[in-house]
């Protein structure tokens, strides 16, 4: 990963988590153990999906592109 890309995945992370702890229990966000469940709990529900799908069309993208040489 290049530097530039590195300050992007940052970058975006931040805006990712503002959105998350706007929409978190605040009551939640009490203790570390807690906000580890909360965290977790939010990326695999909004954000991991689509990173999963993401990928997964990538994948079969370039599985179509080595086949067809």
């Amino acid at each position: 990963m290049t530097e530039e890309e590195n300050q992007l995945v940052i970058e975006h992370a931040r805006a990712i988590a503002k959105i998350l702890y706007k929409n978190a229990p605040v009551e939640e966000l009490r203790s570390l153990g807690k906000i580890e469940q909360v965290v977790r709990s939010q990326m695999q529900e909004h954000v991991m999906p689509t990173v999963g799908v993401f990928l997964s069309k990538m994948s079969q993208e370039k599985k179509q592109d080595t086949s067809g040489k």
